[in-house]
């Protein structure tokens, strides 16, 4: 039985999805297979082994559970390969065979972690850290993206100072090149956090500014109307697309209350497209996964123009969402692979790519 490293919660935006993640994981990987150590990082940055039960992970219900908490860090050391855990009788290593960050957005999604687990020469679920960074890196991926010819959407970054600089100049490129609506996104945050939508100046000035309160650079985009659809990614160096899923928001977008507040959202599994649209989409996928250096798993969404048909890469999520309503775990169960051999076919990935 080998040692699984569960780490959770993380500084981020997204801290609070990642708890409701972490517990499904738990929940869901085989027993007979993996000895579950938690590991969970508070908002604040302290790292913590937890010994309680996961259904106390959300609303952090788990940090009033003083009995089960002991301070505990991942070891830069290899020789640990592993956790240090500082109890009341001193520090004791556990060997990690493996770990899975289910850590979503920055410092948990972006290379960070992932460099720290390199480091510490730990087998990991998921991207490497170049490609982690460069996934959640809007700017990067939109620019990897236009290199290697991936159709998406009309795009400008922009970086707080320039902004400061002459925010009149950018805001009538931006109304001149890309034209409303305008889609204004932190470069660096997940699950729609910051995100908003424009239509006019004063919309997109309030947008800037939002946006610029989680990151100090931005994406802005040209607003496609077409369908939504995510595809589910799965491999090292061969990979595996699953079914297409469709998102129908509740909202104008698919912005965080429609992700996880509002029940209204609509999702189909398998997405309403004819078959032939499906089979690109799927393919589509795996590319982009190939380009950006993906590994272990992604989700991939895009946009179906709804004028032409036109498949359009929107954004790669390494770490997606694995909550029980999730898109990722949702897609692969309609293509015939359970959560349960999911989570252990994304081990089963990492000790191949890292022992290797």
């Amino acid at each position: 039985m080998k040692n699984a490293l569960i780490l959770f919660g993380g500084v981020s935006s997204e801290h609070d999805v990642s708890v409701v993640s972490a517990r499904s994981v738990i929940e869901n990987t085989p027993k007979d297979k993996y000895n579950l150590i938690l590991v969970g990082i508070t908002k604040d940055g302290r790292w913590l082994k937890y010994d309680g039960y996961p259904s106390r992970l959300p609303e952090d219900k788990w940090l009033e559970d003083t009995d089960n908490l002991t301070k505990a860090i991942v070891s830069p050391d290899r020789c640990d390969h592993g956790i240090l855990v500082f109890g009341k009788d001193g520090v004791e290593k556990i060997r990690i065979d493996v770990a899975f960050p289910v850590l979503h957005g920055k410092n948990g999604e972006d290379g960070t972690i992932q460099g720290f687990l390199q480091v510490a020469g730990i087998p990991f679920v998921g991207c490497d850290m170049i490609s982690s960074a460069c996934c959640m890196d809007k700017v990067m991926t939109n620019t990897l993206a236009d290199a290697a010819g991936i159709p998406q959407a009309k795009w400008l970054g922009l970086k707080r100072y320039d902004y400061d600089k002459n925010s009149e100049e950018f805001l009538n490129r931006a109304e001149e090149y890309l034209g409303f609506p305008i889609f204004v996104k932190p470069a660096n945050a997940g699950s729609s956090v910051g995100v908003s939508k424009a239509v006019d100046r004063a919309s997109l000035i309030a947008a800037v500014e939002k946006a610029f309160a989680e990151d100090s650079k931005l994406v802005l985009e040209e607003g496609i109307d077409g369908m939504e659809v995510e595809c589910a990614v799965l491999g090292n160096d061969e990979p595996i697309a699953s079914v297409c899923g469709e998102i129908v928001p509740c909202n104008s977008f698919y912005d965080y209350e429609a992700k996880y507040i509002n029940p209204s959202s609509e999702l189909h599994i398998p997405a309403r497209l004819p078959q032939e649209k499906i089979d690109e989409v799927r393919a589509a996928a795996c590319n982009a996964y190939k380009v950006l250096g993906c590994s272990g798993l992604a989700r991939v969404d895009f946009f179906v123009r709804h004028s032409d048909g036109r498949v359009m890469l929107n954004e790669p999520n390494t770490i997606p969402g694995f909550t029980s309503i999730s898109m990722y775990p949702k897609m692969f169960a309609a293509s015939g692979i359970p959560y349960g051999e999911l989570i252990d076919r994304l081990f089963t990935l990492a000790l191949e790519k890292w022992e290797r």
